[in-house]
């Protein structure tokens, strides 16, 4: 089988301590998975044809951590962000904000993010998280790294922020907003990323948006530990459910397994350089 990529997971906490972090909740989740090793899951990964795996971080520890966990993990890779949960703490903070910077002369990481808005739970300022997005927005331009992004009912305002600047490139992670913004982003040449929300999705319009993204378009992640597809709901997510992922997709969409698994790993390769 053609190999496949996760280009958005959270395993650098696996069988970490919990303590009030970005990635707390991450932790903690893991935590209920006391059997699950970082090797172990790694390997069960490539086991599984998923071979290169993209470690996401969400605030300042938790990139680093991710730097620091796929350096002598030839199939993993980094990415660097702060979450727009996070915002509020790095707002105006020069020296975080400075620290948060500096992560990137360091090796393998391939990705500004997680970043973007969240005006669904909306846990830091909007002001917070528009002037922290513009900030990783910036960073990734002049390092001329791509983008992972995370917006939830804020993409008219997210539009106005990412049409402020120019070459631009990412993906918009775990999408699940509507047709028209789907569109906006193809527009913009974004990568569109899918995972196991679209195996339980009941809603029949959110299964026409996954039906609508071009192929060319169109990345493959889990967000383990968390949203786990079916039929593995009420387990621990892993990298190694990409498989189940891209096997439930290619059925949804009417497309040959193999083509789906092909396509959609040379488009993480081409965005992200692994």
């Amino acid at each position: 089988m053609t190999e496949l990529i996760d280009t958005h997971c959270h395993i650098q906490s696996i069988a970490l301590e919990t303590h009030d972090q970005a990635e707390h909740s991450t932790r903690e989740l893991w935590a209920k998975a006391d059997a699950l090793t970082p090797d172990g899951v790694v390997q069960a990964a490539i086991d599984s044809g998923v071979t290169k795996m993209i470690c996401v971080g969400c605030d300042m520890p938790d990139s680093r951590l991710a730097v620091d966990f796929v350096q002598n993990r030839p199939a993993c890779w980094a990415s660097i962000g702060i979450h727009p949960h996070e915002a509020d703490s790095y707002v105006n903070q020069v020296d975080k904000l400075a620290d948060f910077s500096n992560l990137l002369s360091g090796s393998k990481i391939v990705a500004i993010g997680e970043c973007g808005l969240d005006y669904f739970y909306n846990h830091s300022d909007k002001l917070a998280q528009q002037t922290i997005l513009k900030f990783q927005i910036e960073l990734a331009l002049k390092h001329d790294l791509p983008m992972i992004f995370h917006v939830r009912d804020a993409f008219d305002d997210f539009w106005q922020i990412y049409d402020s600047y120019q070459a631009v490139r990412g993906v918009v992670h775990s999408y699940t907003d509507n047709l028209a913004n789907l569109q906006k982003a193809l527009d913009r040449k974004l990568l569109i990323g899918v995972n196991g929300i679209v195996t339980f999705a009941k809603d029949l319009g959110q299964l026409d948006v996954y039906r609508s993204v071009p192929l060319d378009s169109l990345v493959l992640e889990t967000d383990s530990p968390f949203l786990t597809p079916t039929p593995y709901r009420g387990t621990i997510n892993e990298p190694k459910r990409v498989v189940n992922i891209a096997d439930f997709v290619a059925d949804l969409r009417g497309e040959d397994l193999e083509k789906l698994s092909a396509v959609t790993t040379s488009n993480a390769r081409n965005l992200f350089g692994i």
